[in-house]
């Protein structure tokens, strides 16, 4: 009877919900549910305040409103060291006058300078003269004696007090051993106040102090003493007074007073009232924190007429960091001798020490990996080649040759320059003895065999093998010992160049013969092509080399269709500023002959067997140009990229360095048929090689091309300034007068010994060897043999070792050729 019951109520349950639900739904209003959108809004309230035709109009006026406090940039230092409060360590102030500024003054400044932060000499200012050797010196117009000090306290704290740790005044008679004070500054702290040197206790009655029969030389009572006073523990100044920088601020803050307290001449008494009145230190400092600075007197009794060697055996002289008075400027290079001995030795004792303590703590026990002991000790280890390609060989060498230098086979002996030559004598002496002294009873008979072999990480490595005689006699035999030498690099430094910028101008010279107008009619195009399209700024100067009976005007000239296209391009980009010109070479008869090309291809050099004549070119190009262009010799058969002239603007110095780049020559595969050609690929082993005799392409300054050439000019190598000039400049080789060895601008720069630097360097966007595939394009061919003379008798490569070495395998492996 429940189931029915139970079903009976669960339906029950649902229609009363579902009736009620159907009663709410029909009385609640519709709109209850209904929110309306702020915007919307907003807009029927326009609507109905002002009308439908409402348009709303942004009010701009003195808006965006600046700010109330306007943000202040906050402004770092140029340098971490301003910013963090790192200060230089030592700072020397000499009083001296004009007659010792050339003696005295210029002693102590070669002999300290170079050794501390900044040193200063101080004189008065109507005695200062411009012809001075020295540059630091500063005048004052107050010739007071009694004020100098104070002058000097004055324009140190004004200039430097916040750049240096601790000042040091001294007169010109004082010696300063500069490394031994540094290194004592390096052990205190700057956080305390100093006043140290070598106290003078008992004042002679004019310098305001206490007098020998004990009476008082007091100042005037109505000046106020200050605390310490009544102490004439006061520091000398003969000896050198060092102040830290928080006493020089301290004086400078209360110098009027110092100067009414400091009326008497002796500089000592005036600065030692100033330091105790402003500092309150109680007196001189003769030792501070553990540390004492030790002064020599010269003129104490016993001293006066003794040598130097003899001071040297004392104690006190060794630890001195001052030495006074010194009587003429000749003692102090004496005493500065003596004592960069003494710390040469110190060093050496040091290393000495460091190097026996290493080998002591390895004893075999631990690895020199952890360590890093090798020999010598210091050196780095010899660099480990990443690739088999870059070994280090080493050189077979003697007295006076090397065998296979740089690994090259093509020279399998070279003699040994005369710095090589030098440098290995040395190397043999210092050998020899060692070997007498780890040796005594061996004496030295011949040398076996030599090798080296140069480190750029390392320096260069020496194993020679001596043939040392032992005996005498019919007992007599030779024993063989090797040695290792080792000369380590010294310590390197960033020559420092001036600046330059990738703006310059660069005057491009490209000389041409008549037969290599249509090599320089794709040059002009590409000239174009890379420098006018793109406004490089450029300037093209083509030199046209005539042969003595050519004509130079009309439809007969050679190098007319050069000029037209000159003419051309400069008035197409007329409004850029780029322009093209051309000057006018007459050979002389010997010069004359007609030229065959295809001889002239295989020459590295574009001017065959005449390199001579990149002298004329320049010698009568760079009047058109003037002293200050920027000169970039070119050739018509070259290929460059716009990187190459930015490298040539880098690289090439006014007055300091001229720029000669190793371009890479394309080897003629076309013709030899050893490689495939490939104008867009990358520099390879299999495409071509950097061409070393290749000295066509050079850049420089005119005026120092102008500087060497005149330097020459006396030791036979004539300037050219006209063309009938040329004959002076290539003599008959009985009759050649010149500099041997100068065959280019190059060499010529080697020659004159100039001061500017010569930079060589490979230059990838810089090839060669494009005039000698115009040539087999146009359907020229090349010679069979190989002419008598190419230029530094060397002709250009037809193709890598590896590549011709393949194919006479290949030649004679007949079986080869059929697979």
């Amino acid at each position: 009877m429940r189931r029915p019951f139970t079903a009976l109520n669960r339906n029950h349950y649902f229609v009363i919900g579902l009736l009620l639900g159907l009663l709410l739904s029909w009385h609640i209003p519709e709109d209850i549910w209904e929110e309306e959108c702020p915007e919307e809004a907003a807009e029927n309230l326009l609507i109905e305040r002002f009308g439908q035709e409402f348009e709303p109009h942004l009010n701009l006026i003195n808006k965006p409103l600046a700010a109330k406090k306007p943000v202040k940039n906050v402004i770092r230092p140029r340098y971490y060291s301003s910013e963090l409060g790192i200060r230089e360590k030592l700072f020397i102030g000499v009083m001296t006058s004009q007659e010792h500024i050339n003696t005295f003054a210029t002693a102590f400044n070669r002999t300290t300078a170079h050794l501390v932060n900044k040193i200063k000499f101080f004189i008065y200012a109507d005695s200062v003269k411009t012809n001075y050797k020295l540059k630091n010196i500063v005048g004052f117009t107050d010739t007071r004696e009694s004020r100098r000090p104070f002058h000097v306290v004055k324009y140190i704290a004004d200039n430097y007090l916040d750049e240096y740790d601790y000042f040091l005044l001294v007169p010109d008679t004082v010696y300063v051993d500069a490394r031994k004070l540094v290194k004592l500054l390096y052990h205190m702290s700057i956080t305390f106040d100093l006043y140290m040197g070598g106290a003078r206790i008992g004042l002679d009655p004019s310098g305001g102090g206490a007098s020998a029969d004990g009476q008082s030389n007091e100042p005037p009572a109505n000046e106020e003493e200050a605390p310490g006073a009544s102490d004439r523990n006061y520091c000398s100044l003969e000896a050198g007074i060092l102040l830290s920088s928080s006493v020089i601020r301290k004086m400078r803050n209360n110098l009027e007073r110092c100067v009414r307290i400091g009326s008497t001449s002796d500089h000592s008494v005036n600065i030692g009232r100033c330091v105790k009145y402003a500092s309150r230190v109680a007196g001189c400092q003769e030792s501070f924190q553990g540390m004492r600075q030790f002064s020599y007197a010269l003129d104490a009794p016993g001293r006066r007429h003794r040598e130097f060697s003899e001071l040297a055996k004392e104690e006190a002289f060794r630890n001195a960091s001052t030495v006074y008075p010194v009587q003429t400027p000749e003692d102090f290079y004496r005493l500065h001798a003596y004592y960069s001995k003494h710390h040469l030795e110190k060093v050496q004792e040091r290393g000495y020490a460091l190097e026996q303590k290493s080998y002591r703590i390895a004893n075999g026990s631990i690895s020199n990996k952890i360590l890093e002991i090798r020999w010598p000790l210091g050196v780095p280890p010899p660099s480990a080649p990443e690739t088999r390609h870059d070994i280090l060989t080493w050189q077979l060498l003697n007295g006076t040759h090397n065998f296979l230098p740089n690994g090259n086979a093509e020279h399998a002996v070279a003699t040994l320059s005369r710095i090589e030559a030098q440098d290995f004598a040395k190397v043999l002496e210092i050998a020899l003895q060692y070997a007498a002294l780890k040796h005594p009873r061996l004496s030295y008979h011949s040398l076996h065999s030599a090798y080296r072999k140069f480190d750029a990480t390392r320096g260069m490595d020496y194993q020679l093998h001596l043939n040392l005689q032992e005996g005498s006699g019919r007992s007599r035999r030779l024993v063989i010992k090797s040695f290792e030498v080792v000369k380590p690099l010294g310590r390197v430094e960033v020559v420092p160049s001036p600046y330059v910028t990738e703006s310059t101008r660069i005057a491009m010279l490209v000389p041409a013969f008549e037969h290599q107008v249509p090599d320089a009619l794709l040059f002009v195009e590409q000239y174009e092509r890379i420098c006018m399209q793109n406004q490089d700024n450029t300037f093209l100067l083509l030199i046209f080399m005539y042969r003595l009976e050519s004509p130079s005007k009309g439809d007969e000239d050679p190098f007319k269709a050069l000029k037209t296209l000159a003419l051309d391009l400069s008035s197409k980009y007329k409004t850029d500023g780029s322009r093209i010109a051309w000057v006018s070479i007459r050979l002389p008869e010997q010069l004359s002959e007609p030229v065959d090309p295809q001889s002239w291809l295989l020459h590295a050099s574009m001017y065959g067997p005449r390199q001579l004549l990149s002298l004329v070119v320049a010698d009568l190009a760079l009047p058109k140009l003037g002293l200050e262009s920027l000169v970039l010799l070119a050739t018509p058969g070259m290929v460059f990229k716009a990187d190459f002239l930015n490298r040539v603007r880098m690289n090439t110095i006014q007055g300091f360095q001229v720029y000669a780049p190793i371009g890479f020559q394309m080897y003629p595969c076309r013709w030899a048929h050893f490689c495939r050609e490939c104008d867009t690929c990358d520099v390879s082993q299999s495409s071509g090689y950097f061409d070393r005799h290749n000295h066509d392409v050079i850049a420089f300054y005119s005026r120092d091309y102008v500087q060497a050439r005149k330097l020459l000019h006396p030791q036979g190598l004539p300037i050219i300034r006209s063309d009938l000039d040329i004959d002076q400049l290539l003599l008959q080789p009985g009759e050649e007068t010149r500099p041997p060895g100068v065959e280019s601008i190059l060499d010529m720069f080697v020659a004159a010994q100039h001061s500017v630097h010569i930079l060589r360097g490979v230059e990838p966007n810089l090839r060669f060897g494009q005039d000698v595939r115009n040539h087999l394009a146009r359907g020229g061919t090349l010679p069979q043999s190989v002419p008598e003379r190419c230029g530094r008798e060397q002709c250009i490569h037809l193709a890598s070792r590896k590549q011709i070495g393949d194919a006479i395998i290949r030649y004679e492996d007949k079986s080869i050729l059929h697979k």
